[in-house]
């Protein structure tokens, strides 16, 4: 699961990486257009999370009709939003990023790198279903695999096609883009063969799983939006952010664009572990387990999340000291800021290590809606209107803009844990 993040995520550091040779301007456009782009990305993902755990249930019930009807909902509820959000792209990129971008040059790469970018997007609608399909099948290698041929990929094809390296003409910020889209249809086709040769027996399989295809649609979607939600509205909030950002000095909007995909990535290293005890305590409620033995595993893997958050600290404390070897070609201003964030890396990877140990807890034991709570209020009550009045009110510097992520830890930190000292989740009935 982990290998499978990092590979995600890393797609924005690698160009974030290959772009940095041409100054600030091109991350600038990249920042901007991924914002954008990441917004119906996010709606995606949102929903994939929940086709995970609905495939799980298909898979245990070992019925091939409501299996059937997973696979299909979910996909068509992929698309569709691939499609809207594509659309939407369409309609209002140009206006967007003519308002945000601090000049005209930008405002055209950026609109450049976002209409190669809705390929993305359509790539990733399909993709990501297949690959939910797969995890939920306890097949989650597959995914790793289409990753491993995407990302190698993704690398040559924007290298060659940023500098125009043997004969092909020098695109700068399109060339990331198209290398992008290169790397994600080849992993999308690739995923679509493994399907069809593993699960294509469905398409033979009568019936749907309540009793007509449109009823086992609107059934999956209900059962999506409320775990959906909750990450809908982690990647809306962090995109409209990273909008606003857009309105800093050019050397504080390009340190966050860069610090963000980096923060992603290697944040994956514990935040997976905390899915994973997520998906292990679901397992051990559902067999009624004794609340001594869920306290004795839980503590455990406490321990390992902060082992997890230690690890991730080490590395952006790695990462700091590297900065002038990894963009060399960066102002002094801008390589000081991503230095000046190192103390809030360091401290925030801990009480965000916890706080997931507790919502995943929590949600697998059904307590959605809390968790949901919990991570929306901070966010829209308190970083998002912080983040515009510090941005366009006081105009403080990228160090005090970041604080506000370690500040919404410490808000949600009382919420969590009150819940799960409580000890309510224990006694949860699961299959009621």
């Amino acid at each position: 699961m982990t290998l499978k993040a990092i590979f995600l995520h890393g797609t924005v550091v690698i160009d974030g990486f290959l772009l940095s040779s041409l100054g600030e301007g091109a991350l600038a456009a990249m920042g901007l257009a991924a914002a954008l782009g990441g917004i119906v990305i996010g709606f995606i993902f949102a929903f994939s999370q929940a086709m995970q755990i609905r495939t799980a249930q298909a898979v245990g019930s070992n019925d091939p009709v409501f299996l059937k009807s997973v696979l299909a909902s979910g996909l068509a509820v992929s698309l569709s939003i691939g499609v809207i959000g594509v659309g939407l792209i369409q309609l209002l990129g140009g206006i967007l990023t003519e308002a945000l971008a601090p000049t005209a040059e930008i405002s055209d790469q950026a609109q450049t790198y976002l209409s190669i970018f809705c390929i993305v997007i359509l790539g990733e609608s399909i993709g990501q279903a297949i690959a939910s399909f797969f995890n939920g099948c306890s097949r989650s290698k597959l995914p790793l695999y289409g990753y491993l041929l995407s990302v190698p990929l993704n690398i040559a094809f924007s290298v060659v096609l940023i500098h125009g390296l043997w004969g092909f003409p020098a695109l700068g910020v399109a060339g990331a883009a198209i290398g992008s889209a290169i790397a994600i249809t080849v992993q999308t086709g690739f995923w679509s063969v493994l399907l069809l040769r593993s699960y294509g027996h469905l398409r033979r399989v009568e019936g749907w799983r309540n009793g007509t295809f449109l009823p086992s649609f609107k059934r999956h979607v209900l059962f999506a939006l409320p775990i959906a939600a909750t990450f809908v509205s982690s990647n809306l909030a962090a995109h409209v952010c990273s909008l606003m950002y857009a309105s800093m000095s050019l050397n504080g909007f390009a340190a966050m664009t860069l610090i963000a995909p980096w923060n992603m990535l290697t944040g994956q290293i514990a935040m997976q572990w905390t899915q994973a005890t997520g998906i292990l305590v679901a397992q051990l409620l559902g067999k009624d387990t004794p609340e001594d033995v869920l306290d004795r595993f839980l503590s455990r893997a406490w321990i390992g999340a902060f082992v997890a958050a230690g690890i991730v600290a080490v590395t952006f404390l790695a990462m700091s000291f590297s900065i002038d070897w990894l963009y060399p070609n960066l102002e002094v201003e801008t390589r000081a800021i991503l230095f000046g964030f190192l103390p809030i890396l360091l401290i925030i990877q801990f009480p965000r290590a916890t706080n997931a140990i507790c919502g995943n807890t929590l949600r697998a034991a059904g307590d959605t809606v809390y968790v949901m709570h919990v991570f929306v209020w901070p966010q829209w009550a308190f970083r998002v209107p912080a983040t515009a009045l510090l941005i366009f009110y006081f105009d403080l510097s990228a160090f005090w803009i970041l604080s506000l992520f370690l500040w919404e830890e410490f808000l949600k930190f009382p919420a969590f844990h009150r819940r799960m000292w409580k000890g309510d989740w224990k006694r949860i009935k699961v299959a009621e």
